[in-house]
């Protein structure tokens, strides 16, 4: 029996749901938030003086209260304590991308030879792990290691179990020894602080003087795929680059649009059930889940938080479905383009700002045309993408997310602005002059006498769009799977920060404190910002060849590839933009740069080294091994004098030759390296991605001609089928 048909025999064993959760004994809302030091745990835990400034802290961004932390530090000890915690680990999130954690024991031996259990509010506040090996991107050497974690108060510490004990998990800021931003938590913070700032002029200018504080808010949907982890052992790389090098597209793929929203067998929903069930314990609001286009493509998404809060439950979320996959003997993969020919995966990151006072900010409600304030901020919306749409294609590139932008299936690398009939009518009437109307949402009757009339929107969704209104928020659908959303988070709220101060000081000029003056000034702002910076706004089928040309010639940016991308990062306008608000300075600008740039190429290479790894030692062996049967066939023939078609054995041996050609084609290029990083990236996505290509095309014909006993491979209609 072959190895793959052994791996096929164990999945087939393995393949029934495994029941984990006592599902009846304890309702899934009873264990919400139940490993969550919240507000509500630390109301009923600390003195109430110390509540009420921790409070502030987190409600109002007021400066912590040194004598707060030791008091906080010793009751969430105890709290972890009793949860089984036996260590905390300050958490936080470095240029990589990933989860980073240093785990230190609360346990401590005292002068008898007993121990006890310490934690202070100076060890909860700051800690100090080794930052040597992080990428930096050159804002420091490498043998200047010292790092600080800084205590996120706003983001609350939580449990993380595993099977044999418990750790007491606290997010956290990371910074240098000189207090540059190291991480992507940071310039978050330093973004939302900013927004908040500007947001409370306009707010001021229209009546609200109750400095609620305005947060931006966050709700980002996950896309993955599911495979059986036995696959995993015999697919060197998937587990090197998180996606297949080589593959066939099999027989069956999406084209009947079966998966989509089909019923969802019992081994994912168990899967899922358990998922739900691990976030809802750690406070994360999870609310949807569903078979996405793709076979063997899921999505789970989560109801809004304020962006830092998002950030932090996103990270866990990927973490959990990945932990929980293999609990459930499955792989969860979360990269953008797992498998060719088949549905990408994104992270759709819904957008919008408010406060407790106000609500959503971007609320249009049922006559957006009388509603001038929403109108103000979402026109600020528009001239922020305009604006600095190069910005948020920079932020949402990577080596995996350059497979899926623009392949009609995800939006295309040019950033527009899709607004829905009836806001795209108001504004276009704002620029001739004034708005008068909105257009009216209605009923839709089905036409079953049994089926209730259904409330009708006023205008339809648009799937193509990268930037799009979806009713209240704004949906920005170009960030990547495997992506945190703290870069697209940042970039947006620094770019509305910039436009919403613009608006405001024009209002705050025009209007002179006459608050009778404010609804000519406004009238005349918008109408300013349409016309200079409608351009943006496209409501038509974004995957259109058209579309590509009429973006041109509107001036949009089309940035196809991270090459392209990534230098709109340090452009001096954007690096003046980010250093303004005090979200990144100019020397954090160009180490984010320098990282992303570092991690394209560094991806691509991984990927190069694999697929030459696995063409010259499984399926070039694999196709030898058929071209052997083959000859050994036809000479057995001709020996018998029967006549032998050879066709197959010729054109079996001239896939080998090319394979072979490919794969010394692709070496020669490895060879040699840029000095400049940039030059080298472009190489890396110019040449040695298209050299991959070349080897996986001639792999895949070998895929569809050598014997099924011989391929070594499991196939994608294997990994994407069976679970």
């Amino acid at each position: 029996m072959s190895g793959r048909a052994k791996i096929l025999a164990a999945i087939n064993k393995n393949k029934q749901p495994k029941a984990t959760i006592a599902y009846k004994e304890k309702n899934s809302i009873d264990v919400f938030g139940e490993n969550v030091f919240s507000m509500s745990a630390m109301k009923k835990r600390l003195p109430k003086d110390i509540y009420k400034s921790l409070k502030d802290t987190v409600e109002n961004f007021s400066q912590l209260n040194d004598a707060v932390a030791d008091v906080v530090a010793s009751a969430m000890k105890d709290w972890a304590i009793e949860k089984g915690a036996t260590h905390y680990a300050h958490v936080f999130f470095p240029l990589t991308g990933a989860t980073a954690e240093k785990h230190d024991s609360f346990l401590v031996p005292d002068i008898s030879g007993n121990a006890i259990a310490e934690f202070s509010g100076n060890t909860l506040i700051q800690g100090e792990p080794d930052a040597s090996s992080f990428p930096s991107g050159g804002l420091r050497q490498t043998f200047e290691a010292r790092g600080y974690t800084a205590w996120d108060v706003t983001s609350p510490a939580y449990i993380m179990e595993s099977p044999n004990g418990a750790t007491l998990c606290i997010p956290t800021a990371f910074v240098s020894w000189k207090g540059e931003a190291l991480d992507k938590k940071t310039p978050i913070l330093r973004s939302m602080q900013a927004l908040n700032i500007q947001a409370q002029r306009i707010l001021k200018l229209f009546g609200d003087d109750s400095g609620k504080i305005v947060s931006s808010t966050c709700g980002a949907e996950q896309e993955y795929f599911l495979i059986d982890k036995c696959f995993l052992s015999a697919r060197p790389d998937i587990q090197a680059a998180g996606r297949t090098l080589f593959g066939a597209a099999a027989p069956k793929g999406q084209q009947f649009d079966d998966h989509y929203f089909g019923a969802i067998t019992d081994r994912v929903l168990a899967f899922m059930f358990e998922v739900e069930r691990e976030l809802y314990r750690l406070g994360i609001p999870v609310k949807t889940r569903h078979n996405e286009v793709a076979p063997g493509q899921y999505e789970v998404a989560p109801v809004f938080e304020t962006s830092n809060l998002a950030t932090d439950h996103q990270q866990l979320t990927m973490v959990t479905l990945k932990k929980i996959a293999k609990k459930h003997g499955m792989e969860c993969l979360l990269h953008e383009k797992p498998f060719a020919g088949v549905n990408g995966s994104g992270k759709h990151c819904n957008y919008s700002f408010g406060n407790a006072s106000q609500g959503n900010l971007l609320d249009p409600g049922d006559t957006p045309h009388e509603n001038a304030q929403f109108l103000v901020f979402c026109a600020a919306i528009i001239r922020g993408v305009h604006k600095y749409a190069k910005v948020l294609r920079a932020v949402v590139a990577s080596a995996g997310n350059d497979h899926r932008l623009g392949a009609n299936e995800a939006p295309p690398a040019i950033i527009s602005i899709f607004l829905g009939e009836q806001l795209a009518d108001v504004f276009e009437q704002v620029k001739k002059g004034g708005a008068t109307s909105s257009k009216e949402a209605g009923i839709m009757a089905i036409g079953v006498d049994a089926l209730p009339d259904l409330p009708k929107d006023a205008g339809d969704r648009n799937r193509t769009s990268p930037f799009a209104f979806t009713g209240n928020r704004f949906e920005f659908r170009a960030v990547g799977s495997d992506q945190s959303v703290s870069g697209p988070l940042v970039a947006m709220n620094t770019i509305f920060t910039d436009s919403i101060n613009y608006v405001a000081t024009e209002l705050e000029n025009a209007t002179a404190g006459d608050p009778s003056k404010l609804n000519e000034a406004v009238q005349n702002l918008l109408k300013k910002i349409m016309d200079e910076h409608g351009s943006v706004i496209f409501n038509g089928d974004n995957y259109t060849d058209e579309w590509q040309e009429e973006a041109s010639k509107r001036g949009l940016p089309n940035l196809k590839t991270t090459p392209e991308a990534l230098p709109a990062l340090i452009d001096d306008d954007v690096i003046e933009l980010f250093n303004k608000y005090n979200v990144l300075s100019m020397e954090e600008m160009n180490s984010r740069y320098e990282t992303y740039l570092e991690q394209y190429i560094l991806k691509v290479k991984v990927e190069a080294r694999t697929v030459v790894e696995m063409a010259n030692t499984i399926i070039y062996p694999s196709a030898v091994r058929y071209q052997t049967e083959l000859a050994d066939s036809c000479l057995k023939m001709k020996e018998l004098d029967v006549d032998c078609d050879a066709s197959a054995l010729k054109n079996t041996a001239g896939l080998i030759k090319e394979l072979k050609a490919g794969i010394e084609a692709l070496e020669a290029l490895m060879a040699h390296e840029e000095e400049d990083a940039l030059e080298e990236a472009k190489k890396c996505c110019k040449k040695i991605l298209p050299a991959m290509l070349k080897v996986r095309e001639t792999a895949d014909k070998l895929e569809g001609v050598v014997a099924d006993d011989l391929w070594a491979l499991p196939t994608y209609q294997e990994m994407l089928f069976i679970r």
